[in-house]
């Protein structure tokens, strides 16, 4: 493979070139209600070509690695045609490496008959109540290694082993339909999946707990949100605020995200970490060779760093993050997250929580939008606060407002940081799921907007 490249690689006529040949095995399991509803494997090869002349790039995916030669002369042709300007890219290390994910237990060494029987025994919990009217139950594994190498002289190896699950519950009483959800999915191997009958217990049981809950009344709480409701917050409303070929692209972005600038209290830190070996977002290098990194994107409750690729750092006079991410070989990397989270402080949550009157306490997400700085975020699970205690459970609390203010108005940082995986993954220019992790720790925020029915 290192030979097919390299001499590919000399028929380059560009500024820049680099070839990304994406090999890798992958299982799925199914299960929709009683019926399970796929399972398989598959296996996958092929790669693409970028090439740069002028600025302009051009770019061509392929799964016949033979023809390799041909297709390095298609993307620097292209390249030709849209190239205008000059070709600038932050400069970074030569690198020849070979990375491996080290796992506990492989899934390569799980018989598929021992995988679907874990998925089977949890569907079968799920289903045991009478009050849940179906289920879902996904289990996917994958092997994979990426072969990266440019003109610059670099080669690098990545292989890669992910293993996750997921679960859903849906409980329903006449119309009043609610559902719970679970998910886990890492570098870690296949224990992520091994022993997680008392997690699927949980989701059942809140699935149809959430059946007697009574809807919330609208208005402003003082909200504590919960690690993973954290995570997404900060991935969804601030993370992809912070990367840079969405910021570069808007002006009215560029007059508000401005280096220095105060987004918070001294208390608040947010970062993007892709060294966090083990995390679903955890890569040494990003697709186009250069080594990840922690980026403080908030520091102190100053605005300190963006995420970048090599070309968006160059045109920004800033320096490459290693935040370059492609979901597959049919794409070329656009600026992604990789593990982003908020730092923990010195609250507990028992401090916190003592300290509202007259609140809501609201678990994960079952969904959201943002729209800039806007956004909308559905809680999973909520509780009303009242006098410093937790009380009865409340339904169909959306939380929604300005990041920018929202940050603000955080007044009580945790200490129980968490950051979870997970099947789902980010989406962004038609490339999703790409695995990244999200987290924090417990988080109080004052005058947040609750809508509800």
């Amino acid at each position: 493979m290192e030979k097919l490249i390299k001499n590919a690689l000399k028929l380059v006529k560009a500024d820049y070139a680099e070839i990304r040949i994406q090999e890798g095995v992958s299982t799925s399991i199914s299960y929709v209600g009683k019926e399970l509803e796929s399972i398989g494997e598959n296996n996958a090869l092929g790669g693409c070509v970028r090439a740069l002349v002028k600025g302009g790039w051009g770019f061509v995916a392929f799964n016949d690695i033979e023809n390799l030669p041909r297709y390095v002369e298609m993307a620097c042709e292209q390249a030709r045609f849209v190239g205008s300007e000059v070709s600038r890219l932050a400069p970074v290390s030569v690198i020849y490496d070979h990375t491996k994910t080290k796992v506990d237990v492989d899934p390569a060494d799980v018989p598929l008959t021992d995988k679907e029987a874990i998925c089977n025994k949890y569907n079968r919990i799920i289903l045991s109540s009478p009050q849940i009217q179906t289920s879902n139950v996904r289990y996917v594994d994958s092997h994979g290694t990426v072969y990266f190498a440019n003109t610059e002289g670099s080669f690098i190896t990545q292989e890669t082993i992910f293993c996750g699950i997921s679960l859903l519950a849906m409980a329903r009483d006449g119309m009043n339909v609610q559902q719970a959800y679970h998910s886990v999915g890492d570098l870690r191997g296949f224990r992520n999946v091994q022993n997680l009958e008392h997690e699927t217990e949980i989701v059942t049981k809140r699935a149809i707990d959430q059946l007697a809950a009574t809807p919330v009344k609208g208005g402003k709480y003082t909200v504590i949100i919960d690690p993973k409701l954290c995570g997404v917050f900060v991935h969804e409303a601030f993370g992809h605020l912070s990367e840079a070929d969405f910021i570069y692209e808007n002006a009215n972005l560029r007059d508000i995200m401005v280096i220095g600038k105060r987004f918070g209290s001294d208390a608040l830190s947010i970062v993007d970490d892709g060294t966090l070996v083990g995390e679903a977002g955890y890569n040494k290098y990003d697709s186009e060779g250069t080594p990840t990194q922690k980026t403080s994107l908030i520091k102190n409750g100053i605005l300190t760093n963006r995420l970048h690729s090599r070309e968006t750092a160059a045109k920004m006079n800033e320096k490459p993050t290693g935040n370059a991410r492609a979901i597959s070989y049919g794409h070329g990397p656009i600026v992604r997250m990789t593990n982003t989270y908020m730092e923990p402080r010195d609250y507990t949550f028992e401090k916190m929580l003592s300290e509202v009157d007259n609140g809501i306490y609201a678990i994960g997400a079952l969904g959201g939008q943002t729209n800039m700085e806007m956004f909308t975020f559905s809680a999973e699970e909520a509780f009303m606060i009242r006098n410093g205690k937790l009380q009865e459970k409340v339904r169909d609390v959306v939380l929604t407002g300005n990041v920018f203010e929202t940050l603000m108005n955080i007044d009580a940082i945790g200490s129980d940081l968490s950051i979870h995986g997970g099947l789902g993954g980010c989406g962004k220019g038609g490339q999703s799921p790409l695995r990244v992790s999200d987290g924090g720790p417990h988080v109080r925020i004052k005058n947040v907007v609750i809508g509800g029915r």
